[in-house]
């Protein structure tokens, strides 16, 4: 009796043992869905990929098509949408479903505050399910965070491709007012350093012509203010948007809001920084500036020479860190789209998660990587030497600033702090009064100081007025309620 008994119990705790350790493989296995390779599922991607970008995408597309997609059933068609607003435009007019627009595809490049909105309407997939942990892990942490839109633990967007900033400079115009003016590199390590050394160069421009007043030329502009705004007040050790369960808190600590504005309005109105075409890259092309912060996926497109009305003349570049704010922490931006997948059935979630899982690894990542100017996503790629390794294995020929611009930033990889706001309601619209809210206020009172110094004004007493407490109140006062506005406003998008 206690014999049988003992074997029962041990039956049963065997059996218990089985199950749990059943149990628990099943919790890090990947949802999977039998596919035909004699009827293959086709998927469509919408990307804003451009030049080198979309050829290599391409490429990759068909690479993937003539292999694992041949064998599993699966084919994906890919295209572009010229820019990141473009393809945002169709994106919403799809989610939407307006009249004449396109059904939505199966994969799209997208950022997070899109990708939360479509979210929010149930249309974008859930990935975690066709992902396992230690698949997830293998991605930067602070990747993967960012496509977790919501506390409910789902994934909905997978990084394929990031980029950061970074700080160009035109060295061959640089190297003679260095010398002159005794300034180095080292001063344009801190936002506060530029706005100085801008001064100089504005003076020591101005100086050139005793005759002509007033003439100076301007040293530095930066391609996003949003990002301004949020990674300086990170800097300072404040967060902007402060978010918790999707909803936000608006922290405009007025010390660090000024400080923003001492180190770009005032410059700017002063005729140190300048922003005249669509991208800093332009402007350093026509003389107007020369060093900028952007992404470092701009870096391609940073000219080889300047040129002016007077003459071009050839121009050699160096890559330097983004500013930090003075006595503040290094952090730097993290941007970059990421890939989200249509909510559909099965069968095209799982086929959409093969692809990415294949786009997303080592050895095509890498390839993309080296192509477009962006940072790789794999923990196990993010170093010079895979970079390195690709370069040699696949013979690319890497743009001498773009492999300039990756190695400043993977060998200070470990050193960085990677910086992005979590998602929520209207982060599009609040971003936007990020981006233009400072700088078109800047833009139309610099026009209005010159027009008040070309009518006999003096310089300084102009200057005075516009840089003064009064003024800076009262911009505070209108961006602050700029923000609330677009807080409050119903969702557009």
């Amino acid at each position: 009796m206690k014999k049988g008994f003992l074997a029962a119990l041990m039956a049963c705790m065997m059996i218990t043992s089985l199950l749990t350790a059943c149990g628990s493989l099943k919790k890090d296995e990947a949802k999977t869905v039998k596919l035909d390779p004699d009827n293959p599922v086709t998927l469509k991607v919408w990307h804003y990929y451009n030049g080198n970008q979309q050829a290599t995408f391409d490429k990759l597309l068909e690479k993937f098509n003539s292999t694992v997609g041949k064998e599993q059933g699966i084919y994906v068609e890919g295209y572009g949408h010229g820019s990141v607003a473009d393809l945002d435009k169709a994106l919403t007019s799809s989610v939407n479903e307006e009249v004449g627009a396109e059904d939505m595809p199966d994969i799209f490049s997208t950022y997070a505050d899109t990708a939360y909105s479509i979210q929010k309407k149930g249309k974008l997939a859930d990935l975690s399910p066709y992902f396992t942990k230690k698949e997830l892990s293998k991605y930067v942490d602070s990747y993967i965070k960012e496509g977790y839109l919501n506390n409910d633990k789902k994934l909905y967007l997978l990084p394929v491709a990031k980029s950061t900033e970074a700080m160009l400079l035109n060295t061959t115009d640089w190297e003679p007012f260095a010398k002159a003016m005794k300034v180095t590199t080292d001063d344009l390590k801190t936002t506060e350093g530029i706005t100085k050394v801008a001064k100089k160069y504005y003076e020591w421009t101005d100086a050139k012509t005793p005759n002509t007043p007033n003439d100076g030329k301007a040293f530095y502009g930066r391609d996003s203010m949003s990002n301004y705004f949020v990674i300086g007040m990170k800097q300072m050790g404040q967060e902007l948007f402060r978010v918790k369960d999707g909803k936000v808190t608006v922290n405009v600590d007025k010390n660090s809001i000024k400080r923003l504005w001492e180190n770009y309005y005032v410059p700017y109105v002063s005729g140190y920084f300048a922003s005249y075409g669509r991208f800093r890259s332009d402007d350093v092309k026509t003389g107007n500036i020369i060093a900028y912060t952007g992404s470092t996926s701009s870096a391609f497109y940073f000219p080889d020479k300047v040129e002016e009305d007077k003459g071009s003349h050839k121009i050699d570049y160096k890559v330097l860190e983004a500013p930090i704010m003075k006595g503040g922490k290094n952090y730097k931006v993290q941007q970059g789209a990421g890939m989200a997948v249509t909510k559909s059935d099965d069968k095209h979630e799982y086929a959409a998660t093969v692809f990415l899982k294949w786009f997303s690894k080592k050895k095509q990542n890498l390839e993309f990587v080296c192509e477009s100017s962006y940072l790789p996503v794999l923990k196990e790629a993010n170093n010079m030497k895979s970079v390195d390794q690709m370069i040699k294995d696949k013979k690319i020929k890497v743009d001498d600033k773009t492999y300039d611009c990756l190695k400043n930033t993977l060998d200070n990889f470990d050193k960085t702090k990677f910086y992005t706001t979590k998602t929520f309601k209207n982060g599009y619209s609040m971003r936007k009064v990020l981006d233009y809210n400072l700088s078109d206020q800047a833009t139309a009172d610099k026009a209005a100081i010159d027009k008040a110094i070309k009518a006999g004004a003096s310089r300084e007493s102009v200057l005075k007025k516009y840089t003064s407490d009064k003024n800076f109140e009262t911009w505070y006062q209108g961006f602050c309620s700029a923000l609330e506005k677009a807080q409050e406003a119903k969702e557009t998008k």
